[in-house]
């Protein structure tokens, strides 16, 4: 049994109240139907600017289905805010759960909100800099202020800018390829100084290229995999920037779920005011997450059968390649990755047919 099985049964068993912001986002709500089907009372706060309605009505029937327990109870747990973490006043609500006369203190946070995208962090470094930086800084202070157990966020693989060591390990950095990047790296900043100022316990983790379902594969800056999927399924051209061989580590979504419910619980004091690898720890390159797409699709769409790529000029900001060591985790957490980027696609692949064709 992993320290992640244990835990999942300490919550069924003792219910805590956790706060998910960007909870109407792809991970937000991952998290969010997750901590329902654990029994868990959730505060969850989003300003629908990359978010969806219909992401938290999937979460809720998606743990309804899994558990058995009526919508309608597992609404009981859940309170949501429609709100922006650029104001104060609207983090400070959020770290209070509230049905009826019953109202219980938030005692984790997990940190979602936020401006993605390294292309829109480039086209408009502001906004990126308000939500990711004033608003973060919004949120450690009211978690501060609340008493907070302890405050995950999410970092990101683009922290690590151009340091050309592989693996990634996290106390080597470089310098910023991005707006984005630079407002990364500032969130990390800020809790290293709220760890040492205000002794307020904080932990980051470091995203590699997440996947599954509810990932948005519409608009300008839609992730890499669903919006391959979405371009095969319709018989439009896929276009790869560079030669192909630029590599990411995909890491699905199931393994940064894990990585936030251990960091906001792990009872390990060495474990805490630190930031983490949350990936697999293995390389893919663009030329071969094509090809295994192709592979899961083209049973399904003939038309696939002699699919081609289109390449283009590689993309400014972007990094050459990314692979974790997620050895850290592994021994401070407990981290456990159940899912490759093979398993992954399989399991994520009939949500992508269903909601991308």
């Amino acid at each position: 049994m992993t320290a992640y099985d244990v835990l999942c049964n300490y919550l069924r068993a003792s219910p805590r109240t956790w706060l998910v912001t960007g909870v109407a986002g792809f991970i937000g709500s991952n998290l969010l139907e997750t901590l329902l089907k654990l029994g868990q009372r959730v505060v969850g706060l989003d300003n629908f600017a990359t978010g969806y309605h219909h992401n938290l009505d999937a979460a809720l029937a998606d743990a309804s289905a899994a558990t058995g327990r009526a919508r309608s109870e597992l609404e009981g747990l859940f309170h949501f805010i429609e709100g922006d973490i650029r104001d104060l006043a609207t983090c400070r609500e959020a770290m209070w759960w509230q049905q009826g006369a019953t109202r219980h203190a938030v005692d984790y946070v997990l940190h979602q909100a936020a401006l993605g995208s390294v292309p829109r962090s480039i086209e408009d470094p502001i906004n990126t800099h308000q939500a990711n930086i004033d608003g973060f800084l919004n949120m450690l202070v009211a978690a501060r202020d609340a008493k907070v157990s302890r405050f995950v966020y999410a970092a990101s693989s683009s922290t690590y800018g151009d340091h050309p060591d592989l693996p990634k390990v996290e106390d080597k950095i470089g310098k910023p390829l991005s707006p984005y990047a630079v407002t990364k790296l500032v969130n990390e900043l800020y809790a290293q100084v709220f760890a040492r100022t205000y002794g307020f316990k904080t932990i980051g983790l470091r995203y590699f290229n997440i996947f599954g379902k509810r990932q948005d594969p519409n608009g300008a800056y839609a992730a890499v995999i669903p919006k391959w999927i979405a371009a095969m399924i319709g018989g439009q051209p896929v276009y790869i920037n560079g030669d192909g061989e630029t590599s990411r580590d995909f890491c699905y979504i199931d393994n940064a779920v894990q990585a936030n419910l251990l960091a906001a619980t792990t009872e390990n004091p060495l474990a805490v005011d630190h930031v983490y690898n949350v990936a697999v720890g293995e390389r893919t390159s663009l030329n071969q997450l094509c090809d295994f797409l192709v592979g899961h699709l083209a049973e399904r769409y003939p038309h696939l059968h002699d699919f081609k790529p289109i390449h283009r000029d590689f993309r400014p900001g972007d990094v050459r390649h990314s692979l974790a060591d997620i050895a850290k985790a592994q021994r401070l957490l407990g981290y456990a990755p159940t899912h490759r980027i093979d398993a992954g696609l399989r399991e994520a692949m009939a949500w992508y047919i269903d909601h991308l064709k």
